[in-house]
């Protein structure tokens, strides 16, 4: 009985030993892809920073080509104006598109539900 007894303290050390060093790598390897996804995450950034620095840039391009025409004043101006229409057309769309989101309830779906529920009554009374 002392066989058996030992041989159940030694099996259940080891598997508390094997659950300890296999949560203790799940740790490790948790640690390592977060790092990992940071860091992609700050290179997302920079790729973000970069891009809007080249459409900066454009930007300066076509106010410059525009003053090749027209006095540099007025090409600034122009390119502005056109920015400032293009942001307003895709903040009136992103408007539409958080409206038509909100509020966040599954209305077909509870439409759906009634006209079930109103089926089921319909049926109970026959």
């Amino acid at each position: 009985m002392n066989d058996t007894h030992k041989l159940v303290n030694d099996l259940s050390d080891q598997v508390s030993r094997l659950v300890k060093d296999e949560l203790r790598l799940a740790r490790m390897e948790l640690t390592e892809k977060g790092k990992r996804a940071g860091f992609g995450a700050g290179l997302f950034g920079a790729a973000g920073t970069v891009a809007f620095l080249g459409g900066a840039a454009l930007v300066a391009a076509v106010i410059l080509l525009l003053a090749l025409v027209m006095p540099g004043w007025a090409a600034a101006a122009i390119v502005a104006g056109a920015l400032f229409i293009v942001a307003a057309v895709l903040g009136m769309i992103g408007k539409n598109q958080v409206k038509r989101a909100t509020p966040p309830v599954p209305e077909e779906t509870i439409a759906s539900v009634k006209a079930d529920i109103d089926m089921v009554r319909e049926k109970a009374r026959r």
